[in-house]
């Protein structure tokens, strides 16, 4: 490990402790808003100062055991303490080099999750709404929070379309690759003869725009429609024009919501969802141009591509970005994500890694 890089790891150590006061004070003075921003910056800080904390003690260890090979009767034992800390130290600075990576500025947003059903009629609107299921089950697990923005379901059930925001902490961090197209292969309920078909759904992940700073909208820039809301809800929704759709002009983006009685709260969730739209669509455009010149395996951004296989009748789930096959299909639905998610990251940090050092010093 470089000097440079232990004088940086030494800084947030001095930070991390810093932090701790600093939370200390705010938890007595209830600033909530300064303490969710220092306590979220401690969270960060916490998994990198244990691991320098762990490498430290592994050179402690390794420089005891150097002593220890003076002494001849000693000799044997302090080289497989030398070797033991030699491999401590190269994993925990391996680690290290990984936690240090540039964070995405996006990964400690909040995010849009859409799923919209692709080709397959119902059944694909089923499996929208098994997606939905697993994502939810994902979020719980986790302790996210969850608020459906807008549902369009189909007859047999399942969604045509839906959107959630879920919140939390790294919640984009750990689902941005979920980006992009979901097949599944399976017999529907409805299928009498028994013939395993094939439907697909699109996912995005869209992290959550800050209207004030990321998206100005100007009104001049917008077309608002109201109706009347469809589908359940009782007499009120379907008897007021509560529903509300948001047309952006200059990029033909269209938001919508009908899911609150209040016409005033449907246009504060569309509004939310639209600029988070433009947002991202700006954001895809980037990574279209800087695919051009470096394709990355995971993050391209591309919601066309087919990125997962779910087989139902072998059991297994597949990756076809990363080659990952997991014959868990059924924990995987329960919302067992992190077998998928963690290689996943893991590849993209590699990618990121192998970009630093191809970098001219």
């Amino acid at each position: 490990m470089n000097a440079s890089m232990l004088a940086k790891l030494s800084r947030l150590e001095e930070r991390l402790e810093e932090l701790s006061q600093l939370l200390s004070a705010q938890e007595a003075t209830r600033d909530m808003a300064e303490y969710r921003k220092l306590n979220r910056e401690h969270a960060e800080l916490v998994e990198v100062v244990e691991h320098f904390v762990a490498w430290r003690r592994a050179r402690t260890d390794r420089d005891t055991a150097e002593q220890l090979r003076e002494d001849p009767e000693m000799r044997e034992f302090a080289a497989e303490e030398i070797a033991a800390a030699d491999a401590r130290l190269a994993d925990e600075a391996a680690t290290l080099e990984r936690l240090l990576l540039p964070r995405d500025p996006d990964d400690a947003r909040d995010v849009f999750l859409e799923i919209r059903a692709g080709t397959g009629g119902d059944e694909s609107a089923l499996f929208a709404g098994d997606l939905l299921r697993m994502y939810l089950r994902y979020a719980e697990r986790r302790r996210w929070q969850v608020e459906v923005m807008s549902e369009s379901a189909s007859e047999l059930g399942g969604y045509k379309e839906v959107i959630v925001r879920i919140g939390g902490q790294d919640v984009y961090a750990r689902l941005k690759f979920e980006s992009g197209g979901h097949r599944v292969q399976r017999v529907p309920e409805t299928e009498s003869q028994g013939r395993i078909h094939t439907s697909a759904c699109t996912v995005a992940v869209m992290p959550e725009a800050d209207e004030a700073t990321d998206v100005v909208i100007s009104p001049d820039d917008i077309r608002i429609d109201v109706y009347r809301a469809s589908g359940a809800g009782g007499q009120h929704v379907n008897k007021t024009e509560s529903a509300v759709r948001i047309t952006h002009l200059p990029t033909g983006l269209v938001a919508e919501c009908q899911d609150d009685r209040s016409q005033h709260r449907n246009k504060d969730r569309a509004m939310k969802v639209l600029a988070t739209r433009i947002r991202d669509m700006r954001m895809r455009e980037a990574q279209q141009k800087e695919a051009a010149t470096r394709k990355s395996l995971v993050g391209s951004g591309d919601r066309s591509e087919r990125i997962r296989t779910y087989n139902f009748p072998q059991g297994r789930v597949t990756d076809h970005r990363i080659n990952l096959t997991l014959y868990k299909l059924q924990a995987v639905m329960d919302g067992d994500l992190d077998d998928l998610l963690g290689p996943l990251v893991a590849e993209h940090q590699a990618e990121k890694l192998a970009q630093l050092s191809e970098a001219p010093a």
